[in-house]
């Protein structure tokens, strides 16, 4: 059994990288499982902490940027990532997150040798590991020019075709996926739009086999979500005694 919290902490940090970034349906089931979310921007200057003593673990969501960028908030959060692995706090990272999260362990960031891309729903297919821990979607979401190398030491537990590393867990604690299983419905309208120009480039999907596939695949990843995130941090450790959420 996971032992997945170690503080008397509520509150989870949620790692956002835009300024009108939300964290979606991960944010909102978290809360359901009783956590407080303290949002930070660190690309907006809000400072990540020295510490997780006061969280019970923290999420690095995902943005336009790549982990290979120069900027000093992408340098700042690639190594404050320490943090949650020294203190052996629960950590998730999603697309970004997952991709600074292999940079802090050594291993590299790339793009695809064909130039393709991921802009759309592509199959998923768990491997024999991830099978072990819970029911995974045949079928994600994703929104990504990059994929990684799989750390030393990390167990893959996902995979799909073009990317090959989607899902690996490093250590006990730590967690990372490729794809986005964290989008409201308002939150695809909002990117089809604003990313309405990588459709074109090779791989992607137009923007109408987005929403069509979110009418197919969304009931599958939602539960695979709700599963994964009580796999992940269980409930918040101030209310030990309620029930997992449930779907």
């Amino acid at each position: 059994m996971i032992d997945r919290v170690s503080s008397n902490s509520n509150k989870i940090l949620i790692v956002l990288h835009q300024e009108n970034s939300t964290p979606g349906r991960v944010g909102k089931l978290l809360e359901e499982m009783g956590y407080e979310l303290d949002m930070r921007r660190p690309r907006f200057d809000d400072p990540l902490p020295k510490s997780l003593d006061d969280h019970a673990g923290a999420v690095v969501f995902g943005g336009p940027m790549s982990a290979n960028d120069n900027d000093d908030f992408v340098t700042r959060e690639i190594n404050w990532l320490n943090v949650p692995l020294k203190e052996n706090k629960p950590f998730l990272g999603i697309c970004l997150g997952a991709q600074m999260l292999v940079k802090h362990l050594g291993k590299q960031v790339y793009s695809h040798p064909e130039g393709l891309i991921e802009a759309g729903w592509y199959p998923l297919q768990s491997t024999s590991e991830g099978d072990k821990l819970l029911k995974w979607p045949k079928m994600a979401y994703q929104f990504h020019r990059e994929g990684f190398e799989l750390p030393d030491g990390a167990t893959l537990l996902a995979k799909s075709p073009s990317y090959p590393n989607q899902a690996f867990r490093y250590g006990e604690k730590a967690w990372a996926v490729q794809f986005h299983a964290e989008l409201t419905q308002v939150m695809m309208q909002r990117w089809i739009v604003g990313g309405a120009e990588r459709f074109t480039m090779p791989g992607a999907q137009v923007g109408s086999q987005h929403l069509k596939g979110r009418l197919l695949y969304d009931t599958a990843l939602l539960a695979w979500l709700i599963d994964f995130l009580n796999l992940v941090f269980g409930p918040a450790p101030r209310n030990l005694n309620a029930e997992p959420y449930q779907r």
